[in-house]
């Protein structure tokens, strides 16, 4: 067994389910925004614009699956060159960061800078659900990130 555990292959995980936690929860379960559901040509109160909507968001679906496929081949891979498992702290740590950094690129991109959703388009002032959205997104990373550092002492601590 050689080195470190690789920290792309949790990242990858966090990213990908974090965009399934926000899909099937916000977009699927409360129905609070779509991909493109702030976007005027597209209202999801019309069959057409939930059409372009639900077909946005399978799209995204299928983005996020391909980050969990990324992490389940990445963890192959590095197991298959030796590098010791991680710890449950060093993997789940970064699966929270890497959902955070999710939230925080995405909230930043989708919800402020091309304002095509935003968290509750539901509402008439959606600022601060995207605020709190992305200071949730620090929040994972912070915590995820503390909870990796615990884990990378405890597989250092293993190896060494």
């Amino acid at each position: 067994m050689s080195g470190v555990p690789s920290r792309l292959s949790g990242l990858l995980y966090g990213l990908g389910l974090g965009g399934f936690v926000d899909g099937i929860v916000l977009h699927q379960l409360l129905q609070w925004h779509h991909m493109v559901s702030h976007v005027d040509d597209y209202p999801p109160t019309t069959v057409a614009g939930l059409e372009v909507n639900t077909m946005a968001d399978g799209f995204f679906h299928l983005a996020t699956w391909f980050l969990v496929l990324g992490g389940s081949i990445t963890t192959i891979v590095e197991w298959r060159k030796g590098r010791l498992a991680p710890s449950w702290s060093f993997h789940f740590g970064l699966v929270l960061a890497g959902w955070g950094i999710f939230n925080v690129v995405e909230g930043l991109i989708d919800h402020q800078l091309l304002g095509i959703h935003h968290v509750r388009d539901d509402l008439g002032a959606p600022l601060s659900w995207d605020l709190g959205f992305l200071a949730f997104g620090v929040l994972l990373i912070a915590g995820g990130w503390w909870l990796h550092r615990r884990g990378l002492a405890e597989v250092r601590a293993r190896a060494g």
